[in-house]
């Protein structure tokens, strides 16, 4: 399969433009660490450059009328979905994302969400207050203004997505940084855009690495808002780095998904389904379902099937229509959940399958991780408390509710979680106490445009999707108007 034409530098006020300083970083491929790409390294005096064309543009962007905006996001999902098969193969070059999955997921998501925000353009209204006689009192929602995005390397085209689309539909203008390692789709995207009529300034896309560009977009003065999503130690900096001019901040951040099996579950539902969790896009997802929790009695049943699956999965070159999982999207990351099968030994856990690199020479190049279940000691390990981020399951067993609710909320997190259960009203008691954002009941990882996506605790705060995520865009403004009120006079004279 032929190298798609990539865009490799910054794009700014609808040009694509290199770095003031001519700095570069390389881009790998991660099914054999070849060089994908130089890509041009924005630093601060190009993120400057990129803020300047948004506030620029922003008056005239805010302006125009939401129809005529929505219209410019649905003719970018239109453009997106024709570029489906180039996209998917940028996606999966530049992630390690398996091609059916960029093709049939990743693209299709892009396009539904931009569609979905096309629509909300025009559909962001106001209320009005009932308060005194005699006036009238309404409240409109306006742009924040500029914002600031920061897109992680797992999911890149589909957070894109979710991050220009609500923004751009309730009138902001964009400076989006993508992660260093995963630049590639997003500037098509932005391309993309150029080419369906955006105006210029309304997005622009800085490459470069988190602490450089990323921290002083946190910084920046002229900046109104920053959504991040990524990490928990990084957000909690970013909050640090906005307080120059109290930006607002949105940050989806780590998990630690408790994914619960009761003694009454369909097992074969809740074993692919638990599969999905973990081992879909190599388990980097912030959502994944990586705690599995087995009631005791169909534990030993269930591990049974489950390992039996993990075995099955297809490892192999990600633009192999056949291959189910891929690469780890990086050298260090591969490192990094490897390392977490020696913490699970030293804390008494047993590997029950993977955790190691696939014997096939084919992969050797490549950023694999085989299929890795590990047997928690107990529910406090660390390997049931961190983020490994990977295709890595910890297995606890529990006897009853109240145990397994209390094992499910012991963590920093509070992201995505869920439960498999023929008991409706087990289902909805247990959904209600646990602490997490989003909670899937005989399904995981479930999403959708309309609705709320986020967490609690240290997984962040605010939400994207939906009204929520026009929201976390606009400002309320509360407008007075005296219609006829007989206001006392106060200073009589």
């Amino acid at each position: 399969m032929n190298q798609p034409a990539l865009q490799t530098r910054l794009f700014i006020g609808n040009e694509f433009v290199e770095a003031l300083d001519g700095s570069t970083f390389d881009v790998f491929n991660p099914y054999d660490n070849s060089l994908l790409a130089k890509v041009s390294e924005a630093k601060q005096a190009d993120v400057d450059r990129a803020v300047a064309a948004a506030r620029k543009a922003f008056p005239a962007w805010a302006a125009m009328s939401p129809s005529d905006r929505g219209l410019l996001i649905g003719r970018l999902a239109d453009a997106i979905e024709k570029d489906r098969d180039n996209l998917a193969l940028i996606e999966t070059l530049d992630t390690g994302h398996p091609i059916r999955d960029t093709r049939n997921l990743d693209v299709m998501r892009t396009t539904a969400t931009f569609r979905y925000f096309a629509g909300m353009a025009d559909k962001n209204e106001g209320v009005v207050i009932p308060v005194d006689a005699g006036f009238l009192n309404y409240v409109v929602r306006a742009p924040v203004g500029v914002v600031g995005q920061v897109v992680p390397w797992n999911f890149p085209l589909m957070f894109t997505s979710w991050k220009l689309g609500p923004a751009l539909a309730a009138g902001n203008t964009v400076v989006m940084k993508q992660a260093e390692l995963t630049p590639l789709s997003t500037l098509r995207v932005a391309e993309l855009a150029r080419d369906v009529g955006f105006p210029a300034g309304v997005i622009n896309v800085v490459p470069g690495y988190g602490h450089i560009a990323g921290q002083y977009l946190a910084e920046h003065k002229d900046v109104d808002k920053l959504s991040f999503t990524g990490s928990t130690a990084t957000g909690r900096r970013i909050v640090q780095a906005s307080a120059g001019n109290l930006k607002r901040i949105q940050l989806e951040l780590g998990g630690k998904g408790a994914n619960i099996v009761f003694e009454d579950a369909n097992l074969d539902a809740a074993v692919n389904g638990s599969a999905f969790a973990i081992f879909h896009n190599q388990g980097q997802a912030c959502i994944a379902g990586s705690r599995l929790m087995l009631h005791e009695k169909i534990a030993d049943q269930f591990l049974d099937k489950f390992l039996a699956l993990a075995r099955s999965i297809r490892l192999g070159n990600p633009l192999d229509p056949a291959t189910e999982m891929g690469p780890l999207t990086s050298r260090m990351h591969q490192e990094r959940v490897l390392s977490y099968c020696q913490v699970a030994t030293e804390q008494g856990g047993e590997i029950l399958l993977g955790g190691r690199v696939p014997a096939a020479p084919e992969l050797q190049r490549g950023c694999f991780v085989e299929p890795t279940v590990v047997r928690a000691r107990t529910p406090t390990d660390r390997v049931c408390q961190e983020e490994v981020f990977g295709p890595f399951v910890v297995v606890s067993t529990f006897k009853d509710d109240a145990e397994v609710l209390a094992m499910a909320n012991n963590t920093i997190y509070g992201l995505g979680s869920g439960l498999w259960t023929n008991n409706l009203q087990r289902a909805h008691l247990l959904a209600r106490h646990m602490e997490a954002g989003m909670v899937w009941i005989n399904c995981y990882k479930r999403f959708h445009p309309g609705s709320p996506f986020g967490g609690l605790k240290d997984s962040g705060y605010g939400r994207e999707m939906g009204h929520f995520a026009m929201h976390e865009y606009t400002e309320p403004k509360s407008v007075w108007v005296n219609v006829d009120a007989k206001i006392p006079v106060f200073y009589p004279r």
